[in-house]
């Protein structure tokens, strides 16, 4: 299934995408794209349905119908940094022996077209491609045997970054990480069912039509199975979190020199069935 959530900022209804590309409404049989939804139980309550006795929602997702962000109420917002190793040299930084993890506030969730703000003063706001990762099963001190049965599915996020807030003023990442409007997520939920090899997809990321961001999952320094294990022997995960897996190389500050975002540029990216985002920046 391909999980979504529909209409303005604030007020977005639960709803699928069927076969045809148009959106099925699911306000009659969940409250929200959320946490309770998505658990195991829920997710096997969705696939029972069969779309076509859904109401049809008016619109085509991403062009006259809005999209928020796949999954509502987040409780936790995980990242994992320098998760591909090409893309911490291109960083200056040695390829990690455990995973980095910092978090973005959930106040910087948005939708996956909606405007990226670039903050007042910032003048090295970065793009990062990642897999989202969500969480459908709660536990702590998983397996890695038993991981991805804790998944309930993928999507596409823009870890988007102000380099300077991160890397120059405190060695705090956080502070440059989780900036209003600085985490796009969606288009849509992917449920892990149709999603063959998490370890095996393409991501890009270009802005003004130029392409500076092609890789794939496979070169990640810890795999999904790994960053699920290791997250819960630190915190108990739950149904509804999100965790942002690291970027490939082409980030802007890798570029020789490095080239960082300005108001009135255009961000697209994308995951192999996974969907794309397109995102405006504006001054905030």
């Amino acid at each position: 299934m391909k999980l979504l959530r529909y209409g303005p900022p604030g007020q977005e209804r639960p709803g699928l995408l069927d076969g045809d590309g148009h959106v099925r409404d699911l306000c009659a049989h969940v409250d929200d794209i959320d946490g309770e939804a998505i658990t195991p139980a829920g997710l096997e309550r969705l696939r029972a349905l069969d779309p076509a006795t859904l109401p049809l929602v008016e619109g085509t997702p991403q062009q006259d119908l809005r999209l928020g962000p796949c999954v509502g109420r987040v409780g936790k917002f995980i990242c994992i940094g320098l998760n591909y190793a090409d893309h911490a040299a291109e960083s200056g930084l040695p390829v990690p022996t455990e995973p980095v993890v910092f978090a973005k506030w959930t106040s910087a969730i948005c939708g996956p077209d909606d405007a990226v703000r670039i903050p007042r003063g910032s003048v090295k706001t970065d793009w990062e491609v990642e897999l989202g990762v969500v969480i459908g099963q709660g536990g702590s001190y998983i397996e890695e045997a038993d991981a991805m049965k804790h998944v309930a599915g993928y999507c596409v996020i823009n870890d988007v970054s102000e380099r300077e807030w991160q890397l120059e003023r405190g060695t705090q990442w956080d502070k440059g990480k989780g900036c209003d409007t600085f985490g796009p997520i969606g288009p849509w939920l992917v449920t892990a069912d149709e999603v063959a090899d998490p370890q095996q997809l393409d991501l890009w990321l270009e802005v003004d039509g130029r392409r500076f961001q092609n890789g794939n999952t496979r070169t990640m320094v810890f795999n999904v199975a790994q960053i699920v294990s290791y997250l819960s022997k630190f915190m108990s995960l739950q149904p509804g979190d999100v965790i942002s897996t690291g970027t490939p190389p082409g980030v802007g500050l890798g570029q020789k020199p490095p080239l960082y975002l300005k108001p009135g540029q255009t961000m697209r990216l994308g995951i192999e069935g996974l969907g794309v985002q397109t995102q405006k920046t504006v001054a905030a």
